[in-house]
Order: C-alpha cells, then sequence, then structure tokens
C-alpha cells in the first residue's frame, strides 16, 4: 500500500521576519506485518531476495492496525527491519504510550492513494487525467517506473534489477527480466503480458511468484499472468 504524505505552508512573524514553513508531500510504502512476526519476515526476506534494493532511499511507514504489539516487540521489529535495509519514518496503528522515545512517530490520517510517477533520475510532469502510461524505450537496470493509476505498456524489455509498478495490467513487448507488479492498489482483475518471460519477480494485488516459482518451461517464451483466486497463475501464450 501507498500513502501520501503532506503538509500546508505557514508563515510565522517574529520579531526578525517572517518564518516560512515549506510543505512537501511524499509517497510512503507502508508495511503491515503480520503475525506471527517471525513467518512474515521470512516471507519478506523472500521478496527482498528477488526485488534487492527495493525500499532504498524510499519513505516507509510501519502500519500495525491489523496486529498488537508489546514495545519491545515493536524495537525487535524495528531492528530487524534496519538490518535488511529498511528504515521506518514512522508508525501507525500505534499508540503514542507504546513507543519508545527512540521510535518513529506516530502517524495519524493516512490513506492510500495513486502514484503518478516515472523514476529514472528525472522528475516528469504528473497527468492525472491519463489512465495508462506508455514506455517507448526499455528501461535498464536500476531504473523504476511506478503508475498505480492504470496500465504500463513497455514497447522494449525490462533489464534484471529494472521494474514497473502499475495499478493495471502490464504489458511488455519484449524481454522481461526485471520486476513486473500489477494491480498494487487492490485490483485482481489486473493481468501482465510479456513477449519474452525471464522475470525475477511477477506480482498481481499482493500475491507473487519469483524466479525460482516460476516454472522453467516458460523461460523465454510469450506469457500471460494472473489471478484465479488466491492463486497467481501463469501460463504461454504462443
Amino acid at each position: 500500500m501507498c500513502i501520501a504524505l503532506g503538509a500546508l505552508e505557514e508563515v510565522l512573524v517574529s520579531g526578525i521576519g517572517p518564518i516560512r514553513f515549506r510543505g512537501r508531500s511524499f509517497i510512503a510504502f507502508a508495511l503491515a506485518p503480520g503475525l506471527p512476526v517471525i513467518e512474515w519476515l521470512a516471507q519478506l526476506d523472500d521478496w527482498m531476495r528477488n526485488s534487492n534494493g527495493f525500499f532504498v532511499g524510499r519513505p516507509v511507514i510501519l502500519d500495525l492496525t491489523s496486529i498488537e504489539l508489546r514495545r519491545a516487540e515493536i524495537e525487535h521489529l524495528l531492528s530487524e527491519l534496519q538490518t535488511r535495509g529498511i528504515r521506518i519514518m514512522g508508525i501507525e496503528g500505534a499508540e503514542p504510550d507504546e513507543l519508545g522515545p527512540s521510535m518513529p512517530p506516530v502517524l495519524k490520517g493516512g490513506r492510500p492513494v495513486p502514484i503518478d510517477r516515472v523514476s529514472d533520475g528525472r522528475e516528469r510532469p504528473t497527468r492525472p487525467e491519463t489512465t495508462s502510461l506508455l514506455i517507448e524505450k526499455p528501461l535498464r537496470s536500476g531504473q523504476s517506473v511506478v503508475f498505480p493509476e492504470g496500465g504500463v505498456t513497455v514497447l522494449g524489455w525490462i533489464a534484471s534489477g529494472a521494474e514497473v509498478v502499475a495499478g493495471d495490467s502490464i504489458h511488455v513487448y519484449g524481454a522481461l527480466r526485471g520486476r513486473a507488479l500489477a494491480g498494487v492498489n487492490g485490483n485482481s482483475r489486473a493481468r501482465i503480458f510479456c513477449n519474452r518471460a525471464e522475470p525475477e519477480l511477477l506480482a498481481i494485488d499482493r500475491f507473487y511468484r519469483t524466479a525460482d516459482d516460476i516454472d522453467t518451461s516458460l523461460h523465454g517464451r510469450a506469457i500471460q499472468a494472473w489471478l484465479e483466486g488466491d492463486m497467481l497463475r501463469i501460463a504461454a501464450v504462443d
């Protein structure tokens, strides 16, 4: 889940003149652990092995609204996440007296929001009326396209270490060697299509498969992926 963090601009007038506070809005990924936490951490490790660097440089919120943890358990969880390179900037679903003074602050009022961003080192203007995004160039390792407002079509290939995150379906007309995450806003009807399957990870809604979980007979073939109940299905289309 993604949430937006923002603030309004305020001006305070002091004896030495105005002091201006300017708000900034950021997109934060919300991690919602399940119980038992040790099993959830193991699942997170599986994900991160195939999505190396996914959380690097990204704001992350720890969402505890669905579980109850004591202060010592929260401290241990934060420590485990930090060892994985995940730094938590705030916590949802906890009361201030449940947290120690060295913990991230409690955040309230977060809500899922769509994102409209293409990240390759340069910011693009947002176009909220658009429901599909066309990428005409290949995505190289380290590049990321995030577009939960709709579907994404890539005319070239997606290199290993690159990723596409979309709210609807993903179409790749070349080789898919990186990561494709479709239906990220809970769209279980989204699908993934590619002309040559060599993916590190495929995901739709909250269900995913890593390279090790994909039938080797599908390697290098044109495939589609879709959800059937709670199962991510993958089949050849040629």
